[in-house]
Formats: C-alpha cells, sequence, structure tokens
C-alpha cells in the first residue's frame, strides 16, 4: 500500500531524505555534494532532480555548483549527475505539464531546458533571463512562459524559452524581488520584495506592476494555497495569510524561528514549514494553529509530499 512521504532537502547536512510525515520518523538519507537547494518531481512521482547550487546561501561567494542530481525516489538512490557546466549555482528548479525540466543557473542568468530529463545528458535549450543574479522563476503549467526573480537587477522578467527570437521583458516592482507564485488562471504573478518589504500583483500578459502593498519584514516566498496566499516572512518570523485580490494581510501565524520554505499536502490541509531551528512545523491551515513539529538535520529547506 502506498503511503504519503515528505521528501525533504537538508541543505547543511549536505543530503535528501525520506521521513513518514505523520510520526516524523527520518527513514532514510541520501548523501548529495554540498549544499543541494530546490528541486522538482516528474508527474509520475519517479524520480526528483535537485539543483546542485553548491553555496550556502545567495549571500555566499563562489562559483558553486553546475549539477543536477537525478534521484530514484522509491529506491533512494542516486541515478545519475547531469553535467551542466559552465552553467553553476543551479538554483530554481520546475517541471511542466509536459514533464520537461527547468532550471536556473544564478550565476550566468540562463534558463536552461532539458527536453527528457531522464535521459537527456545536456541542455536542450538555454534562453538569458535579461536580469542579474537569476535566482528563482516561476512557471506556467504548459512550460511556454517562465518568469525570473533577479535579485541584483531588482527586476522580474517575462521569457519565452521555446521562442528563441523572444527577448525578455522586464519590470521593476521592487527591490530583491525573490518570491513568487502565479495565480490559479496565470494572469497574476505575486512577487515579494524582500529589500522593499512589499509584495506586489503583476499582469502577466503587460508585465505592468498592477498593485504594492507593505509586507512583513523581509517576505522571502509565496505560495499559493486555494483561495489564499501564504507568505514566509523571514525577518518577522512568521506566516502571512494574504487576500491575493488586496494583498492584505487575513490571517497571521507568529512562529519561533524563520521559516525558510513550504510545501502543501496535495489534498489534505496542511503546510509542512521548513525552520531555520532544524525542524519541520506542519500548520493547520484551518487552524492556523501547529500541531506538530518534525525534528530533521541541519537547514530543512524544499520540501514536498509524495506518494510511495
Amino acid at each position: 500500500m502506498s503511503q504519503d512521504t515528505l521528501l525533504l532537502v537538508e541543505k547543511c547536512s549536505h543530503c535528501i531524505s525520506w521521513y513518514d510525515p505523520e510520526s516524523g520518523e527520518r527513514l532514510r538519507s541520501l548523501p548529495l555534494p554540498d549544499f543541494p537547494h530546490e528541486f522538482a518531481i516528474d508527474s509520475a512521482q519517479r524520480y526528483v532532480y535537485v539543483g546542485h547550487y553548491g553555496v550556502e546561501t545567495s549571500g555566499h561567494v563562489g562559483p558553486g555548483g553546475s549539477a543536477i542530481l537525478q534521484i530514484d525516489i522509491r529506491s533512494a538512490q542516486l541515478v545519475r549527475s547531469i553535467d551542466l557546466f559552465p552553467f553553476n549555482r543551479i538554483h530554481g528548479m520546475q517541471m511542466d505539464q509536459h514533464d520537461r525540466l527547468y532550471a536556473l543557473s544564478e550565476e550566468k542568468a540562463m534558463l536552461l531546458v532539458l527536453d527528457q530529463p531522464d535521459t537527456d545528458t545536456a541542455p536542450k535549450r538555454a534562453m538569458p533571463s535579461g536580469g542579474v543574479k537569476s535566482h528563482l522563476f516561476v512557471l506556467t503549467r504548459d512550460g511556454q512562459t517562465a518568469f525570473s526573480m533577479n535579485l541584483l537587477s531588482h527586476t522580474v522578467t517575462k521569457l519565452r524559452p521555446w521562442e528563441p527570437l523572444s527577448q525578455p521583458v522586464a519590470c521593476h516592482p521592487g527591490l530583491k524581488p525573490e518570491g513568487c507564485c502565479l495565480s490559479e488562471d496565470e494572469r497574476t504573478l505575486f512577487v515579494s520584495n524582500r529589500w522593499s518589504n512589499t509584495l506586489s500583483a503583476i499582469d502577466t500578459q503587460t508585465m505592468e506592476v498592477r498593485l504594492t502593498v507593505p509586507s512583513r519584514e523581509d517576505a522571502t516566498r509565496i505560495y499559493r494555497a486555494g483561495n489564499r496566499l501564504l507568505v514566509t516572512n523571514y525577518g518577522d518570523r512568521s506566516v502571512s495569510v494574504v487576500d491575493p485580490v488586496t494583498l492584505q494581510e487575513t490571517g497571521y501565524v507568529k512562529m519561533d524561528a524563520r521559516a525558510i520554505a513550504l510545501s502543501l499536502h496535495p489534498t489534505r490541509p496542511l503546510a509542512y514549514i521548513s525552520q531555520d531551528d532544524d525542524r519541520v512545523g506542519v500548520l493547520d491551515l484551518q487552524s492556523l494553529r501547529f500541531t506538530r513539529f518534525i525534528a530533521t538535520q541541519r537547514e530543512p529547506d524544499v520540501s514536498r509530499i509524495v506518494r510511495i
């Protein structure tokens, strides 16, 4: 019988781990090269593809890593390392509805595409992000459009990776845009601007900033949870529930530690929040209360519930 399993990258323990989300037991860990980071999973939940970022944070110097690590989820084995050199500091990772893999090289500010990631040995295409220090991106379901968050140029750029002659279209929502997610209809891009302490809503067709409102201190990530947005506030040590129309806060969860990343249960109203005190908090999205905490190894980061 298949059961829910929490896949979790533990960045400073340099591994990916499998946890029982109910008991909190760590079932197994797979060592990886230093400082793995974001990951994407194919629709069959056969493989997880982990970007080798290779440095601790975006503020750390160094060339970082230049590979994608392909891991079999059920056997917990590293299948292979896909060498992306000279593209390095691989951070943002997404897959479209056709199981094509997209990876963002922060150092080279290039969006890379692997058409068949389970067999490709190199990217099949690459597109400049049009910004500097491109850290995260969000992808439309069909993969035709990507939106890149560019930390040092303070821009958000719209990319068309399947149109070789297209050029990035930029807007400036605020300083150090980082967190990002799309509305259900993909007509609005929500962005958190860390240094401005603001949230913005951008029209994805025109790339006009329609609305910007103040956020809590250092809002780092935005996630869509049904008809609500969840915003992790790193500086404020909290999570905000935000109305996607007005961007006003409608709920607030104070935390004992900083939220690093968040994932949503696919069928239950639960959020798994990685914290910088080496725990994952399980947040009930109806009561907005933590129901339990899972003790982890060092620096839990990106997570996802899969069925094994």
